[in-house]
């Protein structure tokens, strides 16, 4: 196996959304239809990105951003709002998990935003998600806080946690 990352294009956008829907949905993850649609909408428009995992033509592998201050109150001080990017989704082919390729792909998005001048990144996932801790764990990303949030989190606890690190 031989994985490349690369940067998405517009011309991605159906074959990520396809790997969210077939790929995504479990328990532990929040993909509304709408919401998933207006992420692919953003990356179309340029006004999100992404970084995927290939093996060789097949996509295995994604993680979307953008530039997002959702979490104000567990931003540090001294990093500004424009200075802030937000994890909205990361997926990995089912075939592949537990291969370290959602780490590497978060940790890819994270050198690309510090390169484009952004100072912090935070996600969110449910607090029992324990694949995505690992992954959030791994890039360096560190719990800030945990919250209720049933609407989200049906399951479980009913809990969000958000991870953030700086970049």
């Amino acid at each position: 196996m031989s994985i490349v990352l690369r940067d998405a294009t517009a011309f991605d956008a159906d074959s990520v959304q396809a790997l969210l829907f077939d790929h995504g949905p479990n328990p532990w993850n929040w993909l509304p239809p709408e919401g998933v649609a207006r992420t692919i909408q953003q990356l179309v428009a340029g006004l999100a990105g992404a970084v995927l995992a290939e093996d060789g033509s097949v996509l295995v592998g994604a993680v979307l951003y953008r530039h997002a201050d959702p979490y104000p109150s567990l931003r540090p001080d001294d990093i500004s709002p424009p200075q802030c990017s937000y994890i909205v989704e990361a997926v990995v082919h089912r075939d592949y998990a537990g291969q370290g390729i959602g780490a590497r792909l978060l940790n890819s998005v994270c050198q690309k935003l510090a390169a484009q001048g952004q100072a912090w990144v935070v996600a969110d996932r449910h607090e029992e998600n324990g694949p995505s801790a690992s992954m959030m764990r791994k890039a360096g990303l560190q719990q800030l806080g945990v919250y209720d949030d049933p609407a989200r989190r049906p399951h479980g606890s009913g809990r969000t946690a958000v991870c953030g690190r700086r970049l």
